[in-house]
C-alpha cells in the first residue's frame, strides 16, 4: 500500500515553511511530503518527510507516485518575478513545465485511484497587466477577469498556469482509456505577501518587509520604488489561513477555480511611515529601480475578493493596523534583539 500524504513543492520558502507548521499542528494527523532544492530549517525536522529535488525531475516523480498516494498537492515552487525577469527560459521551464509535470502526474493519480487529486495552486498578483498609471488610479479593485494582460515572464507563467488547471481539471482526457482524469483544482491570486518569520528574498514587493528588517537591524535602507506607489498586500498568516480554507471548500460552493484575495492597500511611503513611527532613528530613503517600478506600476492597487468572501467566507484576520503592530513589528523587532 502507498502512503497517503499531502505533497508540498517549494516547501523551504516563506509560505512552505508557514504551510508545513499550520498542518502539522492542527490535529488532523496529516501525513506531509515536501519538496525543495534546498533543505528545511532544523526547527522543521519531524514534521514532514523532506525530499531534496527538483520539480523537473521526472525521474523523481516517477519514483514518488510508486511510493506515495497523494491526497492533495500544494504546488508552491516557482521562480519569483524578479528573477524570472533577467532569467525568462529558466521561469518558464520552473514555473509552466514543473506545474505541467505535476498537474499530469496528479491526472494519473486520479486515474488509478478512482477519485480527484486535489491540485492547489498560488497564483500571484502578476497575472494583471494595467496598461497605465491613470487606469489603475481609476480601477481600484480588479475583478478576476480585469486586465490579464501581464506583462512580466512571472505573470505570463501564472496566467497560463491557471489555464492549465482549468483544462486538466475539466477537459483533459486520459487516451489510453478514452475518458477524462479529473483534478479538483483552486488556485488563489495573491497580492503581495509579508512575512515576520522569514527574510524577505528580493522579490518585487518586498520592499515593505525589507524596511522593517533594515529598521530593526539599524541599517540604512533605500527603497527601489516610488513612496506613491501602491500595491495590495497579506500578513503570511491570512495566506495560509486561506489555502486551507479553500483547500476545505466543498466543490460544490465553488463557483470558480481562480479566486483573488486581499487583505489591504497601502503605498511604500505609508510603509515607511509606519516603519518610522515604529523606529524613529530608521533611515530610509529612495532609490528607484526603473525595472521593478515598472512592473509595481502594471500591478493593480487592490484585488476584488468579492467571490472568495461570498463562495467560501474569506476574511483577513490582519487589517493593516494588526498586520503591523500585531505581527509585523514586534515580532522582526525580537527577531534581532535576540
Amino acid at each position: 500500500m502507498r502512503e497517503k500524504v499531502i505533497l508540498i513543492t517549494g516547501a523551504a520558502g516563506e509560505m512552505g515553511q508557514a504551510l508545513v507548521q499550520e498542518l502539522s499542528h492542527d490535529g488532523a494527523n496529516n501525513r506531509i511530503l515536501t519538496l525543495d532544492l534546498n533543505y528545511m530549517p532544523d526547527e522543521f525536522k519531524g514534521m514532514s518527510t523532506h525530499i531534496i529535488g527538483d520539480i523537473l525531475d521526472e525521474r523523481l516523480f516517477a519514483r514518488l507516485v510508486t511510493q506515495y498516494d497523494f491526497d492533495v498537492i500544494f504546488h508552491l515552487a516557482a521562480l519569483l518575478s524578479t528573477r524570472a525577469e533577467f532569467s525568462p527560459e529558466l521561469a518558464h521551464r520552473v514555473n509552466v513545465d514543473g506545474t505541467l509535470a505535476l498537474l499530469k502526474m496528479a491526472a494519473e493519480q486520479s486515474q488509478a485511484r478512482g477519485r480527484p487529486v486535489q491540485f492547489i495552486f498560488p497564483s500571484s498578483i502578476a497575472a494583471y497587466g494595467v496598461p497605465d498609471l491613470e487606469t489603475k488610479a481609476r480601477d481600484l479593485r480588479v475583478r478576476e477577469w480585469d486586465w490579464n494582460m501581464p506583462s512580466t515572464m512571472y505573470g505570463c507563467n501564472k496566467l497560463y498556469c491557471e489555464q492549465l488547471g482549468s483544462y486538466f481539471s475539466r477537459h483533459y482526457m486520459q487516451l489510453a482509456v478514452n475518458r477524462p482524469v479529473m483534478i479538483d483544482f483552486r488556485s488563489l491570486r495573491f497580492p503581495g505577501l509579508i512575512s515576520a518569520f522569514t527574510l524577505p528574498t528580493g522579490g518585487t514587493t518586498d520592499y515593505g518587509p525589507e524596511m522593517i528588517h533594515a529598521a530593526a537591524k539599524g541599517e540604512p535602507y533605500a527603497c527601489f520604488v516610488r513612496e506613491d506607489s501602491c500595491l495590495p498586500f497579506m500578513a503570511m498568516p491570512d495566506a495560509v489561513r486561506s489555502l486551507l480554507q479553500l483547500a476545505n471548500a466543498p466543490r460544490a460552493t465553488l463557483t470558480r477555480d481562480v479566486y483573488n484575495v486581499t487583505s489591504f492597500s497601502i503605498t511604500a511611503g505609508e510603509i515607511r511611515e509606519r516603519v518610522l513611527a515604529a523606529f524613529p532613528g530608521a533611515e530610509i530613503d529612495y532609490d528607484i529601480d526603473s525595472r521593478r517600478q515598472g512592473i509595481v506600476d502594471s500591478w493593480p492597487a487592490g484585488l476584488n475578493d468579492k467571490a472568495a468572501r461570498r463562495d467560501w467566507g474569506w476574511e483577513p484576520v490582519y487589517d493593516i493596523d494588526r498586520a503591523f503592530d500585531e505581527y509585523l513589528i514586534p515580532n522582526i523587532r525580537q527577531r534581532y534583539q535576540n
